[in-house]
């Protein structure tokens, strides 16, 4: 056993450790200890990656453990953008509803809408007009009267009925939805779109939608 240990040599290259090993497992021995596929699948993946991340870790400071450094800062990254994604997904469907607290007529919201222009409080009066679109809509039986509907849901629900009224009604959903949610400053202007919106609603005549088998 001496003998042949030390005909090995002891710096071996890898092509030369390659060679050694192969001719090692030409032995009989070694064929009823062989993998099936699924092992010898395994082990050249874990080979490749291997090979991947040597090659990396060249290239990287810090060498192996820098490119495992790395690997699992994305990873955390991937992971907290989901959370985050996910998370602000679920609150914007769930809280950009047109309605809150008890629902009032189409009337009320008008009267409070004009209110607030008189005051110059603009953001109040868009938001309170576009309710009251929203609202005589529901009262005319072209929307179910449901809760927690969004502008954009009402505006493409509506706008299917009234197709003429359609892209203004994206427009409004767009403009409550800027003011509202957004934050963004309103002026007369944009009150003054959505009672025009609010006047051509009211005497748009429904379209029959026709549903295809």
């Amino acid at each position: 056993m001496t003998p042949a240990l030390t005909d090995v040599p002891v710096d071996l290259g890898r092509d030369d450790a390659r060679a050694a090993v192969q001719a090692e497992l030409t032995d009989p021995r070694y064929a009823a200890a062989r993998p099936n596929l699924l092992s010898t699948v395994f082990n050249w993946i874990v080979e490749k990656f291997m090979d991947l991340l040597n090659a990396i870790s060249g290239a990287v400071p810090g060498g192996f453990l820098g490119v495992l450094v790395i690997l699992v800062v994305l990873v955390v990254l991937v992971v907290v953008v989901r959370l985050r994604v996910g998370k602000l997904g679920r609150s914007a469907g769930q809280a950009r509803q047109v309605f809150a607290g008890r629902k009032q007529t189409a009337d009320e919201y008008r009267a409070a809408s004009a209110a607030a222009a008189e005051a110059g409080d603009y953001g109040q009066a868009v938001r309170e007009h576009f309710r009251a679109i929203v609202r005589a809509l529901e009262q005319r039986g072209l929307l179910d009267e449901r809760s927690g509907r969004t502008a954009d849901e009402a505006a493409a629900e509506a706008g299917k009925l009234l197709p003429d009224c359609a892209a203004g009604l994206f427009d409004g959903a767009r403009l409550f939805d800027d003011v509202h949610y957004g934050g963004h400053p309103a002026t007369s202007a944009g009150y003054r779109q959505l009672v025009e919106l609010d006047d051509r609603c009211a005497v748009a005549r429904p379209v029959a939608l026709v549903s295809v088998r």
